[in-house]
Order: structure tokens, then sequence, then C-alpha cells
């Protein structure tokens, strides 16, 4: 009995690490597209999101066989609530890579000259965070998780550098106003998308928790 659940649990790792790799792909195609102004890539980003969110309900599917066939212990059930909860957060950070890439389409082939170094760089910054923290629960690696949480410290000062930067597009170029706007509302998708890969990180150290009857 106890073989088929590791099995099943191996099975919910192996959808984890791919979920987590549809992900950053994603957001790597966003970032991509958002500053090539690739319409055709934001359109495939949004077109993947489908196959994001049937991964999301196999990793379910999995939990709650776990969950109602194999009685899991105190340690494992821990385990499985985590993943279950990881993988909302997951699911949310694919569909701001979708309106990262439905902003792009908007914003059309406008002229946006702002300084996107900050915005990339939050991108690869978010990325780490989700790998990270991925990494974490496969690891069962609590100072890992605990960095990823330390790390949305950086995310939110690139966020806050990209906020100048579009204030002076703005007073420079006032007629760019409603382009820049939309330029922050890519830069906020990209620190919400640090924020998530932090619950993940925080969901993970509850996992990793020990029980009174465990210790």
């Amino acid at each position: 009995m106890r073989s088929k659940f590791d099995e099943q649990l191996a099975e919910l790792n192996n959808e984890m690490i791919k979920m987590g790799t549809m992900i950053e792909s994603s957001i790597a195609k966003a970032v991509e597209a958002l500053g090539k102004k690739d319409e055709t890539l934001a359109r495939e980003i949004m077109n993947g999101d489908v196959e994001i969110d049937r991964t999301q309900k196999k990793i379910e599917d999995i939990c709650f066989n776990l969950l109602i066939q194999q009685q899991p212990v105190a340690r494992d059930l821990r385990t499985i609530t985590a993943a279950m909860k990881m993988v909302t957060d997951m699911e949310r950070i694919g569909d701001h890579a979708a309106d990262i890439s439905e902003m792009t389409i908007f914003m059309g082939k406008g002229q946006h000259d702002a300084n996107l170094s900050h915005i990339n760089k939050m991108a690869s910054e978010t990325v780490i965070m989700l790998n990270w923290s991925i990494e974490a629960y496969i690891e069962k690696d609590k100072v890992k998780a605990e960095d990823v949480i330390a790390h949305d410290d950086i995310v939110d000062s690139l966020f806050d550098e990209t906020k100048k930067d579009i204030i002076s597009l703005i007073h420079e170029n006032p007629k760019d106003g409603e382009e820049a706007t939309d330029l922050l509302m890519v830069a906020k998708y990209f620190e919400r998308i640090g924020d998530h890969a932090t619950n993940i990180a925080e969901w993970v150290i509850y996992s990793l928790k020990k029980s009174e009857d465990e210790m």
C-alpha cells in the first residue's frame, strides 16, 4: 500500500515540476513578446494558459486521490495540502503571464521607449523565485524556501525603480502617458508573480513543520 502511495507522490512531484517549467517558459516568452512587440508570441502565451490550467486540474486530482484512497499520515498530509495550495498560486502566475501578453497586444505597435531594464530584471528575479520555490518543495529544503521569501524584497525594490522610470517618461513625454500607464500595469503583474512565489515558499515551510506526535 505504501509503495502505491509513494508512486503517486512521485507523480505529484513530477507534475509540479512540469507545471513550474511551463510557467517559467510563459514568463520568459511574455518578456520577449513585450520587448519585441510580438503579437503572435503574445497570443501563443495566452493560448498556452489552457494547458497550465489543465495541469493544475491533474495535480488537484492526484492530491484528492491521495487523500481519499491512501489515508496519509500527518507528514504526508501536510505535503499534499501544501501542493494543493501551491498549484493555486502557480496557476495565478500563469494567468499573470497571459495578462502581460494581453497588455502587449493592447499596446500594439506603439512607440514605448521606456527603460525596460527594470521590468526585465523583475522578470528574471521572479523566475528565480519560482525556481527556488519549486525546488524547495521537491527537495524539502526549508532554507531555500526562506531564501525565496527574502528575495521578494528585490522584486519590490525593482518595482519601485520601474515606477520612477515610468513617472520620468510621463514627465518627459506627456503624450505617452497612456502607454506608460500600461507598462506600469505590466510591472505590477510581475510584482504579483513575486508575491505568489512567496506564497508557494511559505507553503513549503508549512509542509516541513513537524507536528507534536512526530517529535
